[in-house]
């Protein structure tokens, strides 16, 4: 089982590099065919999630394709994530995996570094084949002021 939750994290570690290196279809390579990737920020005010992404892989394949055509800060992220749990289910071959997050971002002429967004990976990982590979991503923020944002994923 060790070995098992091992190979679960290494995978959200390597998703983090993956998405820093901007590595888009590296990071889908480590995706299932079906996955699915989500963000959400609670607000107090309407006391309800807010969804600010949600897409399948072929919309993710789209986003990736479709970053160099936006007006995109070009301030590097670095995300830091923190594997909290990892809930095997042998039977069902998938693991529930709960990390906290912290995005940083750099200025991009190599300046400041600022804490950028903080919250939490909710990531389903399919455990058939001969590697783990990512199910679904639900990012669900602390942080609701990004600013201007960012159209790279978290």
């Amino acid at each position: 089982m060790n070995a098992k939750r091992n190979s679960v994290e290494e995978l959200v570690y390597e998703t983090c590099m993956l998405l820093d290196d901007k590595n888009f279809s590296g990071f889908l390579d480590v995706c299932e065919k079906n996955f699915e990737y989500k963000v959400t920020a609670y607000s107090p005010e309407i006391r309800s999630d807010m969804a600010w992404l949600d897409h399948d892989r072929a919309e993710m394949e789209d986003l990736f394709k479709n970053l160099p055509r936006h007006n995109t800060d070009p301030s590097p992220l670095t995300r830091n994530a923190v594997v909290y749990k990892v809930d095997i289910d042998d039977a069902a071959k998938r693991a529930r995996v709960i990390s906290s997050l912290q995005v940083f971002k750099t200025a991009a002429n190599g300046g400041v570094t600022q804490l950028f967004a903080v919250g939490k990976y909710h990531d389903t990982v399919s455990l058939e084949g001969d590697r783990p590979r990512l199910l679904a991503r639900h990012v669900k923020l602390d942080t609701r002021d990004l600013g201007w944002g960012t159209h790279i994923p978290f």
